[in-house]
């Protein structure tokens, strides 16, 4: 009879904290207070979500700016079938939303209930999640802008 293989589990952890910082702080607290900001950077566009370096140049940015609520698809795909950790449990779409006041855009899930609703260059709105948290979960998700 043959001896059983050695064996030694190995778990390869890599457990660190990180501080959100004055920028990612500020994007975080103002989904806690329904306000959507983004960051200028040096050509003076404007990035969502907004991060605290120049993705060019390395350069370190700090002007917020407010963007938003509503916005523009500029691409989108059709979820079917969400994953188990999705914060959506039903079909939905994905899109790069370039929100009002932004050069970029940001992805997110468009609550509609089939692809027929949506559409690249259709105009959506933002929807608050009832509590928030400062999480971008706080964005429930965006709809279709009702036309003013």
């Amino acid at each position: 009879m043959a001896d059983a293989p050695l064996r030694a589990d190995l778990i390869l952890e890599y457990p660190f904290s990180r501080t959100t910082g004055p920028v990612i702080g500020a994007f975080l607290t103002g989904l806690r207070e329904g306000v959507l900001l983004g960051i200028r950077r040096a050509d003076g566009t404007v990035m969502v979500p907004p991060a605290e370096y120049e993705p060019d140049t390395g350069e370190s940015l700090s002007e917020l700016v407010e963007v938003g609520p509503a916005g523009e698809v500029v691409s989108w795909t059709w979820v079917d079938s969400p994953r188990p950790q999705s914060p959506w449990d039903r079909p939905h779409g994905l899109a790069l939303v370039r929100l009002d006041g932004a050069d970029t855009p940001m992805l997110h899930g468009v609550l509609v209930d089939s692809p027929d609703e949506l559409a690249t260059g259709m105009r959506v709105e933002v929807v608050w999640s009832d509590e928030r948290e400062g999480h971008i979960a706080d964005i429930a998700g965006f709809v279709p802008k009702e036309p003013s």
